[in-house]
């Protein structure tokens, strides 16, 4: 294992896999030493002398100032801050081994993870401060147009750090960032998470008919209204709609429905190639969180009221009552009746909607993040 340089800031991070150990880069090139946690031995054993992580990184260096270990306890010593990146049906059970390594610190505790908890429907935030018992003003959680592997690779990209309390936000902004990742901050954590988890079910739609072969008509299509959905859903929460066309919103959905590193996307294709969902789950060797999050999705959108078509129609095809070749945008309305392109909270039309909503997202790139409310450098 590696020898700690005193005079730099320890952090934590709670699970190896590729997304994992790709912020604990990010953290390492920003000047911290990092600490990992890794379940199997030999991953740690890897990532510690090696500085490799080559079952989900392959071909990554990995800086000399991150180690690993597969003792909870020896990762969690004296973290100044502790991020979280463990498959979102898991987190319960693992909390509840960090609790009581965490529970007389005021080390705030940073979700990585894009889910919702299949049996009750709760954010991620809501599980850590139900298991940790925390204040949620420590907790924060990271989100945006995050490609593991082009993040590894050093490829320029932003995200959104969100929290109740704006000094922890901004504090865990501080931290993660160096030269190719840079962090904004909002107080909206219910809009942030949703959009990372909405994303995904958009994301699986789009790979659908990437894999039955339709076109780019279709996908823009998709995407359109998707980005639609996830604002009704997330504001009918209590989500600002701003953040849903910000880095966490509409950034995020582009990267993952685009992109063949997208793991969301990669296994809607295969099921638009028609492979059933179970053989689908044995391909992945990593965890797509869009799968386990349709159903819990669609039971939260039932309680408020809030129609989601593709999201529907996603759901059929997982459940095999649905060719993938027929979902498409054309069959979100129930009628033929000639509708205004409006969303379910009175926002403007949807193409409207859409064009604002790049012109946000391309503002914080070129402006430092002046061009979107809510989301502040």
């Amino acid at each position: 294992m590696s020898r700690r340089d005193a005079s730099l800031p320890r952090v934590a991070v709670i699970g190896a896999g590729s997304w994992g150990t790709t912020f604990g880069k990010i953290l390492a090139d920003g000047g911290a030493h990092v600490t990992m946690w890794a379940r199997r031995p030999e991953l740690a054993h890897e990532i510690a002398e090696a500085k490799r992580n080559s079952e989900y990184l392959p071909g990554i260096n990995l800086p000399r100032t991150m180690t690993a270990t597969h003792h909870l306890s020896e990762a969690l010593e004296g973290a100044e801050q502790v991020y979280l990146s463990i498959p979102s049906q898991a987190v319960r059970q693992n909390l509840k081994a960090v609790r009581p390594l965490v529970t007389r610190t005021e080390a705030p505790i940073v979700s990585l993870m894009k889910g919702v908890e299949r049996r009750t429907g709760l954010r991620m935030s809501q599980v850590i401060e139900q298991e940790l018992h925390c204040d949620p003003a420590r907790i924060a959680v990271a989100s945006g147009p995050n490609l593991a592997l082009e993040i590894a690779r050093e490829q320029p990209t932003a995200a959104v750090i969100s929290s109740t309390s704006q000094e922890t936000a901004e504090a865990v902004a501080r931290r993660a960032r160096n030269r190719y990742f840079r962090t904004f901050v909002n107080t909206d954590v219910i809009g942030t998470e949703f959009g990372g988890v909405l994303k995904n079910l958009i994301a699986v739609a789009i790979g659908i008919v990437d894999g039955v072969g339709y076109g780019e008509n279709t996908k823009a299509s998709i995407i359109t209204r998707g980005l639609v959905e996830m604002t009704d859903f997330a504001v009918a929460f209590g989500a600002h709609p701003e953040t849903l066309q910000g880095l966490a919103g509409l950034g995020d959905l582009i990267a993952t429905c685009q992109s063949p590193l997208s793991r969301n996307n990669t296994a809607g294709r295969l099921l638009g190639q028609g492979y059933r969902f179970d053989d689908v789950v044995k391909q992945m060797n990593q965890t797509a969180e869009g799968l386990a999050s349709v159903a819990p999705i669609l039971q939260l959108a039932r309680e408020v009221g809030v129609q989601m078509p593709i999201v529907e129609q996603v759901k059929m095809v997982l459940d095999g009552t649905m060719n993938p070749k027929d979902i498409a945008p054309h069959l979100t309305t129930d009628d033929d009746t000639p509708k205004g392109e409006r969303t379910q909270n009175g926002q403007a039309g949807g193409g409207g909607a859409l064009w604002r909503s790049l012109q946000r997202a391309l503002d914080q790139f070129r402006h430092g993040g002046r061009g979107a409310a809510g989301d502040r450098s």
